[in-house]
């Protein structure tokens, strides 16, 4: 066996300092990115608190219209459970469901069967494709929403026509109902429809964007003259929040899992990145094929190549390369001179005899200094250094 395959390893193998020196940069952006994604939740959790809740004085809340509800007369009251809401379906009551995504279909076919001939009113706020065509048949959402915010109204709703423009751009949707009116459209699809009932006096109102229930939205445009207008119909407003904690909704087996819950655009969004960064990996990674020799365009100095490579051993602590790299380069060249050929020049066994010989010095000193244990610390590897100087000229001597 020789010299090189017994060579130490530790270099390759970092010690617990040198990871944590390298990777405290890391760990540091890590602490701090998930310090900030607290921050934020914080901070949006403080400003976004009840969103759609009447009870909430949040910007994003719906305290407003509800205060200004009552003084017309107009009792809210908010349920969270699917039997409280059915129970509320009757002809005086407007039924508000404030977000008609999180309801399970077992939920959604109930409720439709509650408020299809309640003689009520129904509102639900920005339902998506999957519970509008549930809830109202015959009303399908549009996978692009409205680019503008507010619009005109363009039908012959009362409610609509006295309100004016309002910002009611969301999701837009379309519809086989005849008879619906279809109100403040977005290229053409509606973002407000109104389904009368097949009889009876009821109707179920389709609203693409809950801004014109919001707290800090209702004094701009005709927002709060087109909320008021179709939430006071009835002397009675019941405001469905969907809770999960609904019993209910539980053991339905169709309860929706994260990614049915992320809108359309996120989902398409991290696919454009994820396919963003492949091509730029394939754009800088390496051309496939073998590696082809090129000249230098420049010569480089012997000393300078030393230097650049002892600073990065110097910058890993591979003292035991760098040792490795000096005995074998002493080795290589004193076998010449003892008459080793130099293919046996990393044999001990070989080396040593011819070196005794021609020295005359002691075989086990020589056999620590040529194919020794790796030194220490850097003062034990410069004090290798110049040993091996020494022994070399040494030999060289006449």
């Amino acid at each position: 066996m020789t010299a090189e395959a017994t060579l130490p390893t530790t270099s390759a193998s970092p010690t617990a300092r040198q990871v944590w020196t390298r990777a405290r940069g890391i760990a540091l952006a890590v602490v701090l990115l998930l310090a900030g994604a607290v921050v934020i939740a914080v901070v949006r959790s403080d400003t976004r608190h009840g969103d759609l809740d009447p009870r909430s004085v949040d910007p994003y809340g719906s305290r407003a219209v509800a205060e200004l509800l009552a003084d017309r007369g107009v009792s809210t009251r908010v349920v969270t459970t699917l039997d409280e809401a059915r129970a509320a379906a009757t002809p005086d009551t407007t039924l508000l469901v404030a977000v008609p995504d999180l309801l399970t279909n077992r939920q959604q076919s109930g409720l439709h069967s509650a408020i299809s001939d309640s003689g009520g009113r129904t509102v639900l706020v920005a339902p998506g494709s999957s519970s509008v065509e549930k809830l109202v048949p015959g009303v399908t959402a549009d996978p692009a929403t409205s680019f503008d915010s507010t619009l005109a109204p363009a039908c012959r709703l009362p409610a609509a026509q006295r309100a004016g423009t309002a910002d009611t751009g969301g999701i837009r949707y379309t519809t086989t109902h005849l008879d619906a009116d279809k109100c403040y459209p977005s290229e053409r699809l509606a973002t407000l429809l109104r389904i009368p009932q097949t009889s009876g006096d009821g109707d179920t109102v389709v609203l693409g964007a809950p801004d014109i229930l919001f707290n800090d939205r209702l004094d701009e445009q005709g927002n709060a003259s087109l909320a008021l207008q179709l939430l006071g119909s009835r002397p009675h407003l019941v405001w469905y929040l969907p809770s999960l904690s609904d019993s209910s909704a539980a053991g339905s087996g169709d309860e929706k899992s994260f990614f049915d819950l992320l809108p359309d655009g996120w989902i398409w969004g991290t696919v454009q990145l994820f396919i963003a960064a492949a091509l730029a990996a394939l754009w800088r990674a390496r051309r496939l094929g073998p590696l082809v020799p090129e000249r230098l365009p420049v010569a480089i100095r012997a000393s300078e190549t030393v230097e650049g490579r002892a600073r990065l051993y110097r910058k890993a602590n591979a003292r035991d390369r760098a040792a490795a790299a000096l005995r074998s380069t002493t080795r290589t060249r004193l076998a010449p001179l003892v008459g080793v050929p130099v293919s046996q020049a990393h044999a001990p066994e070989t080396l040593l005899p011819a070196l005794s010989a021609h020295l005359h010095g002691d075989g086990q000193a020589q056999h620590s200094l040529l194919f020794g244990p790796p030194p220490g610390d850097d003062a034990a590897l410069i004090a290798l250094a110049d040993q091996l100087d020494a022994l070399e000229r040494e030999v060289r001597r006449p």
